[in-house]
């Protein structure tokens, strides 16, 4: 089974960015855990703070993975692109959010990946990549 992880802007400084919203831990060192824990599951990471570079990956990756999750970051509230491009692929796409977006600033309530998701995963911490991987398991 191959699934990608694909990561939104600012997702790049976990560990430093706001340690009381996101934690300390770095995704780098979450990711290496994570296919420790998977280890008959290929994973793949793509992270980009470039909304268009994002676009690519999902059509890059969306008809040849068995899964993607993505974590669109602040474009899930602000891309039509990434959320059309969801919606063009046909590889399922769990959304997974680090924080509740629910408990933050209104803007962050609507999400333009959702509609076309087959899940969502939202203020679990780093864990809710664990819990999309087992979701496609």
């Amino acid at each position: 089974m191959k699934i990608a992880i694909i990561n939104g802007p600012n997702l790049n400084l976990l560990g430093t960015r706001e340690p009381e919203v996101y934690g300390s831990t770095t995704f780098e060192d979450y990711f290496d855990r994570l296919k420790a824990q998977f280890p008959t599951v290929e994973l793949l990471l793509f992270q980009s703070n470039i909304e268009g570079e994002i676009v690519g990956f999902l059509q890059q990756c969306g008809f040849s993975c068995d899964g993607i999750i993505l974590n669109a970051a602040a474009y899930t509230h602000t891309s039509v692109a990434i959320g059309d491009a969801v919606k063009a692929i046909t590889a399922p796409v769990v959304e997974v959010h680090i924080s509740n977006t629910f408990a933050r600033e209104s803007y962050r309530h609507q999400s333009f990946v959702s509609p076309n998701a087959a899940g969502v995963i939202i203020g679990f911490g780093l864990q809710g990549y664990a819990l999309a991987v087992r979701s496609f398991l």
